[in-house]
């Protein structure tokens, strides 16, 4: 009696299937990606500079200690009092001459910053600080440039600079993107974002 083969089983194109695959699940497939705080470093100068004197008034000193407790100008502060304190210090105006600020509401408190452009905002903290006060803390220093950056922009502009960005970021805007990048640069002239941060110091308890 002649032996029965078992059936083959054609596997030659069993590869090219698995390379599909592989190629769909590529394509499909979400990656979950990380995202951190925005920071724009500051160019190399062309050459040695001198050292700026910063006058005391226009800066605003913000610690974060090991304890993760919230110090500003020395004195405790609660997070959520944070913005509030950072937009009054920014939007002071208190200078006189060619240091005053027209369009600033603040105090015109002259003992506290001349001006938007001279008005550093200091950050140290401690290297036991928690990462999630420390963002908190840069959220709400953030949040107070986007603030006041807002409120100039639908003064001169009628929209929010948040608004302005995204038109300029949006492919299919149909309005004209030069003339709606030379108001965003205008925006953040009148408050750049000075945000100074220290290198960590080690606490000593």
């Amino acid at each position: 009696m002649a032996r029965r083969l078992a059936p083959e089983v054609n596997a030659g194109s069993m590869a090219d299937i698995a390379f599909l695959l592989l190629i769909f699940f590529l394509v499909s497939t979400t990656i979950q990606t990380d995202y951190g705080i925005s920071r724009r470093l500051p160019p190399p100068p062309d050459e040695i500079q001198p050292s700026a004197l910063v006058k005391e008034k226009n800066l605003f000193r913000v610690e974060v200690n090991q304890l993760n407790e919230l110090f500003v100008e020395k004195k405790p502060m609660s997070l959520k009092d944070l913005k509030a304190a950072a937009i009054a210090f920014l939007d002071n105006g208190g200078g006189i001459g060619k240091e005053s600020c027209e369009y600033c509401k603040g105090a015109h408190n002259p003992k506290s910053s001349d001006n938007p452009s001279k008005a550093i905002i200091s950050l140290v903290n401690s290297r036991e600080t928690s990462y999630e006060t420390y963002i908190a803390v840069q959220n709400e220093l953030v949040a107070a440039y986007a603030e006041l950056r807002d409120r100039e922009a639908q003064r001169l502009y009628g929209m929010s600079f948040g608004l302005m960005k995204d038109h300029f970021n949006d492919p299919n805007y149909s309005g004209n993107k030069e003339n709606l990048k030379t108001q965003i640069e205008e925006i953040r002239s009148l408050f750049p974002e000075k945000l100074s941060e220290a290198e960590p110091v080690t606490a000593s308890l």
